[in-house]
């Protein structure tokens, strides 16, 4: 394929050739086609690389009903994600080699790339986890979310020394259970809709849990020179604590991405930055996730964190639940929200609107994550790169409805906000979303990360 005329993030107009490896054969002014090609005709439009969502939970094994990896792959490619990373909370849960293999087995069914983390728990088997093509370690849970994989700190400090010893990243899901207030639990919650819902489920697991959970995760990993990458986090204090313990760096590199070198880093999620209590109220339970939504204000700072560069990573958090699992109340209902095709969208918009840099979007959900878990050869429009790739017209926002997304679940927190959609996604060349006409593609995903023996 050649795609010609097409501005990138930083403003260049370039023309892009693919090879038949799927990989970037030129960026460049001026290429012609040859014979055969494939010509997509971009002026106007600007050409991204596919996202790279180092966060999401599919589902599978044993929550097919929720998602499965073909609905929940088709979603990621109508919203640009070219890449997903599973999380381990499954069932059975990714804590040994034969629930990775069974995972695995599902996930080539994926029509993206795809990598698969480790989990830990009590019954956990690093050495057959870390045989297998692990992405990474965690999500690593520090409290009961979905799937009740909560662990103490004597376990949590032995998996940051097992995967630190094999150079392998861990993902902490950081809050503090012992600084939950359970009162805000009691009394009359006023049923699933309510204002009084969303702001129970916030003070319940507080933005103290939060903060003293990163706090300390991040003096245990110091401790033992280990990688570790802190999940949504959804205070800006716990940005700040990620951003202090970071290892030198000037934040910016030859290629163009702003991810640190250090070994710490941070993601924050797409509801953290564009819902609050106050502005999501009639979300009620639909609105419970973990950690929670925070006070406006607080939303406020986390995206100026983002805009100003301490936030390394947005990740989603893909979690769906169905519509009546959402309606239990909201003591029963569980934690969760999709938003793998939302993801890019909801950036796009705000790089529109002015509150992002383009370039800032592309750091943070591509150039990012590729680098800071390894995967050269994805995150950027550049020779030699995988041609996942992303064609969005920034001028023409639609509304985000629930009708028109992939996901299984039939509900999106973010109804009634506007968003970029891509017109075209490409995985390694191949077009696996087209918005018109839908192309109908079969299961293309390969599986990402390392095969730790073989590193």
């Amino acid at each position: 394929m050649l795609i010609t005329g097409a501005t990138l993030a930083d403003g260049r107009v370039r023309d892009v050739r693919i090879g038949d490896d799927g990989r970037i054969d030129a960026v460049a002014e001026g290429l012609g086609a040859d014979g055969g090609e494939r010509v997509l005709e971009a002026r106007g439009r600007h050409l991204l690389p596919g996202a790279v969502d180092v966060h999401v939970h599919f589902r599978e094994p044993g929550g097919g009903h929720k998602e499965t990896w073909t609905s929940g792959s088709e979603s990621a490619a109508a919203g640009g994600v070219t890449t997903v990373v599973d999380q381990p909370n499954t069932s059975p849960p990714t804590v040994d080699g034969a629930a990775f293999d069974e995972k695995a087995a599902l996930a080539a069914d994926s029509l993206v790339d795809y990598g698969i983390n480790g989990g830990v728990t009590l019954d956990w088997d690093p050495e057959e986890l870390f045989d297998r093509r692990l992405f990474a370690l965690g999500e690593v849970f520090l409290a009961d979310s979905t799937g009740d994989m909560g662990i103490d700190a004597d376990l949590f400090a032995d998996a940051l020394d097992e995967a630190s010893a094999r150079d392998v990243p861990v993902t902490v899901h950081a809050e503090d259970a012992t600084l939950f207030d359970d009162g805000a639990l009691n009394g009359d919650l006023g049923g699933v809709g309510t204002a009084a819902t969303a702001n129970a489920w916030s003070a319940y697991r507080t933005a103290d849990a939060e903060v003293a959970a990163v706090e300390r995760a991040l003096a245990t990993a110091a401790e033992r020179d280990a990688q570790l990458h802190v999940a949504h986090t959804s205070t800006p204090e716990a940005v700040d604590a990620v951003t202090e313990a970071r290892e030198g760096g000037s934040g910016a590199d030859e290629d163009g991405g702003d991810a640190d070198t250090a070994l710490v880093t941070c993601e924050v999620t797409p509801h953290h930055l564009y819902l609050s209590r106050e502005r999501a109220r009639s979300l009620g339970t639909f609105g419970r996730m973990n950690p929670p939504l925070r006070s406006e204000e607080r939303r406020e700072a986390l995206f100026a964190r983002l805009a100003a560069g301490d936030v390394d990573v947005v990740a989603t958090d893909h979690a769906p639940h169905t519509v009546e699992e959402k309606r239990r109340g909201l003591v029963d209902a569980p934690s969760g929200v999709p938003g793998v095709e939302t993801l890019y969208p909801l950036l796009l918009e705000s790089a529109r609107t002015g509150e992002l840099s383009l370039e800032r979007v592309r750091n943070v959900v591509a150039a990012n994550p590729a680098e800071i878990f390894g995967l050269d050869r994805k995150g950027r429009v550049a020779a030699g790169r995988d041609a996942d790739l992303v064609l969005v017209d920034i001028a023409d926002p639609r509304e985000i409805e629930a009708a028109a997304l992939h996901s299984a679940p039939a509900w999106t927190p973010f109804e009634g906000l506007r968003g970029v959609f891509p017109e075209v996604t490409l995985v390694r060349g191949e077009v696996v979303y087209e918005r018109d006409p839908a192309t109908g593609a079969a299961s293309f995903g390969e599986p990402v990360g390392r095969n730790v023996r073989e590193s």
